[in-house]
């Protein structure tokens, strides 16, 4: 079992890859969009992510879902994600960070 520091640090290097992931329709990351709900890392193998889409119409959902998975299986091999898509909270614009605000021109 890792210590509570080096915990944060994984969770850290997990925000950090889903940075790389974008939402192709406005091309910003889904962190600074406010779409990661939750990253949590059990100290060994488990990691649980919630995320949401800006809208459960959202075309290229499971393209994003995919892009997800696909980036964290990639860069941290030895993990196991669990991906689960959350619809509460709904995601509403003041979730996302000032740097996607400000990508965005908002």
């Amino acid at each position: 079992m890792k210590s509570s520091e080096e915990i944060l640090k994984i969770e850290g290097e997990i925000r950090q890859h889903l940075k790389t992931v974008m939402d192709p329709e406005v091309e910003v990351n889904i962190v600074d969009l406010g779409l990661i709900y939750r990253i949590e890392y059990d100290g060994e193998k488990k990691v649980d992510v919630d995320m949401t889409l800006s809208t459960p119409a959202c075309p290229l959902g499971d393209a994003i879902i995919l892009n997800v998975n696909e980036v964290l299986k990639a860069n941290l091999k030895e993990l196991e994600f669990n991906v689960q898509l959350v619809w509460d909270p709904p995601w509403s614009p003041e979730q996302m960070t000032d740097e996607g605000r400000e990508i965005l021109g908002m």
